[in-house]
């Protein structure tokens, strides 16, 4: 997720606790839906694009912040 800014996504996990908040639960999501998605009894299916939609929300607000952050290093 996001190579351009691998750099900028190691500083902020560490500088920046909103971010590694979002980042972790990011991560959480994503081993959960590929945990539903494995199983051959996935169960809710709408459970999963609940999922799937707030791993999004994620990413995108992930994403605002790094823009800006990298706006703020000049790159």
């Amino acid at each position: 997720m996001f190579p351009e800014y691998r750099d900028l996504i190691a500083k902020l996990k560490v500088e920046d606790t909103r971010f590694a908040r979002l980042f972790d639960a990011h991560n959480k999501l994503d081993d959960k839906i590929t945990g539903l998605t494995n199983n051959p009894v996935t169960g809710n299916l709408d459970e999963l694009d609940e999922l799937k939609r707030e791993k999004l929300r994620l990413k995108d607000e992930m994403h605002v912040i790094l823009k800006e952050a990298a706006e703020k290093e000049g790159k």
